[in-house]
Order: structure tokens, then C-alpha cells, then sequence
């Protein structure tokens, strides 16, 4: 079950936290994964750390918010793979801001990297994974990382809900666009809730930080407290759901979105 057995498949953002250990995942599952990303370092020792427990992997340095980037890195992909079955749209950031609080220029940062990188990403990815869906009895598939601040509104967060929101739609309108242009492409989103990740804990620096105080453990255990589950998530929680939706045991999925977030939008 929820093997990847042959295929190929592209992760951004993928040097470390989710990203990384979706790769690390895909990987043992049997497929072979290029990482992009811009932690250069960071990404090729997950791709060394992939190799040496005898999987294939490779690291294409990737800004999301450069087309020609997009170009580059998958063309590498594809000249050391031979193909593209599995793209994943995972490189995110998060900046805890207000409507009032944030800077325009901090706005336009998190929109070309958490929306315009999610389109880029799938433009580019299109010819090839058109191509090895076309081969494919389930076709390719399309991951994309929103959150459940996609998904319900946020009083501490609303530009970055903004942004999930918009993947989350981008999500549903692609696999209706791909599936009324005969393209056997997947597309299904993945809605995390808090992770235990260097993004998780900046969350909660910025919490503190807006509430005039250094008190991160406070702010974590609020959000411990937000999941009915009882503990905030891992990335490896959020790792299997996204292998599920590449795999072909999702092949009746499109335009889905898959809500892994211990209990928090059941409130």
C-alpha cells in the first residue's frame, strides 16, 4: 500500500521539516526524489542522507519565485530521471502578521513565494508530468501544501490564511481545468495543522513576540491546546498523507484536500 514504486517525484522547499522528511518517505517507498530548495547545504545532505539508506535522490538549488529556476531544476530532474510522475508544492513561509502589522514588502515576499511559487511550480511541471500521466493507469499527481489556515479563518494570521486559502482553490480549479483538458494529472491539496518543525517554532516566536513577552512554551502549549489530538504534529504525520495522495491508492482523488491537523478545524 501507498507505494511509489518507480516513479519520480519532485519536492520543493524539501531541504528540511516536512519537505524533507516527505522526501526521506518517497524515497523508501521506492520512489526516486529531487529536492529543491535555497538551504543549499541543508538540501544536499537530506539528499546524501536519502542515498545512504539506499535510495536515489538530487538537490537542484530552487528559488520558487523564479520562473527560469522552475525551468532549470526540472529539466535536471528529468535529464538524471528520465521522467517527472510526482510534483509537490511545498515550499511555504510564514510571517505571523497583521493586516496592519505587515509591510507591503512583506506581503508581496509571502505571495510571490506561498501563491506565485505554488503557480510557477505547476506550469512548469505540466509538459512532463502530461507526459507520464498519459503513460500512467492513475496518472500523475500534484500535491499541494496548504494548511488549515486554508481552510478556516485566522484572527492571528490573516495574510497567510489568504495565501492557503488561494492554494487551497488553486488546487480544486486545476484538477477541474486538467481534467476538462483530458490530462490525466492528479491535483489534491494536503492541510497540516501545527508541526513540530523550524517553522512551527518560529509560529511560536512570533506568537510571544506579539504578545510582548519571550514566553515560546507558553505559546506552544496554547497550541498544544488548540488540537483535540493532544500534541501538536510531526512531520512525518504530515509526510504520509502527502506519499497517500501521490501513490495510486489515491488514483480516484482529484481536487481533494486532505486534513491531517489532530482534530483543530473539527472545533
Amino acid at each position: 500500500m501507498n507505494r511509489l514504486d518507480g516513479k519520480v517525484a519532485f519536492l520543493s522547499g524539501a531541504a528540511r521539516g516536512i519537505g524533507g522528511a516527505t522526501a526521506k518517505l518517497m524515497a523508501s517507498v521506492g520512489a526516486k526524489v529531487a529536492i529543491g530548495d535555497v538551504l543549499d547545504e541543508r538540501g544536499r545532505q537530506t539528499a546524501r542522507e536519502i542515498e545512504a539508506a539506499g535510495g536515489q535522490a538530487l538537490y537542484v538549488s530552487l528559488d520558487v519565485t523564479r520562473e527560469a529556476s522552475w525551468t532549470a531544476a526540472l529539466d535536471a530532474t528529468v535529464k538524471r530521471f528520465g521522467k517527472l510522475d510526482v510534483l509537490v508544492n511545498n515550499a511555504g513561509i510564514f510571517n505571523g502578521k497583521g493586516v496592519e502589522e505587515a509591510t507591503l514588502d512583506e506581503w508581496d515576499r509571502l505571495v510571490a513565494v506561498n501563491l506565485t511559487g505554488v503557480v510557477l511550480g505547476t506550469r512548469a511541471a505540466l509538459p512532463h508530468l502530461k507526459a507520464s500521466g498519459a503513460a500512467s493507469e492513475h496518472g500523475a499527481a500534484i500535491v499541494n501544501l496548504a494548511s488549515v489556515a486554508g481552510l478556516v479563518g485566522s484572527q492571528l494570521d490573516p495574510l497567510y490564511s489568504l495565501t492557503k486559502g488561494g492554494v487551497t482553490l488553486f488546487t480544486k480549479s486545476t484538477a477541474l481545468e486538467f481534467g476538462r483538458k483530458g490530462y490525466k494529472i492528479r491535483v489534491n491539496s494536503i492541510h497540516p495543522g501545527v508541526i513540530d518543525t523550524d517553522m512551527g517554532q518560529q509560529t511560536f516566536v512570533m506568537r510571544a513576540r506579539a504578545q510582548g513577552t519571550n514566553d515560546t512554551e507558553g505559546t506552544r502549549a496554547v497550541s498544544v491546546r488548540m488540537h483535540p489530538i493532544g500534541r501538536l504534529g510531526l512531520a512525518d504525520d504530515i509526510a504520509k498523507g502527502i506519499v497517500f495522495l501521490a501513490s495510486d491508492d489515491a488514483g480516484f482523488m482529484t481536487g481533494s484536500g486532505l486534513v491531517v491537523d489532530g482534530g483543530y478545524t473539527a472545533q
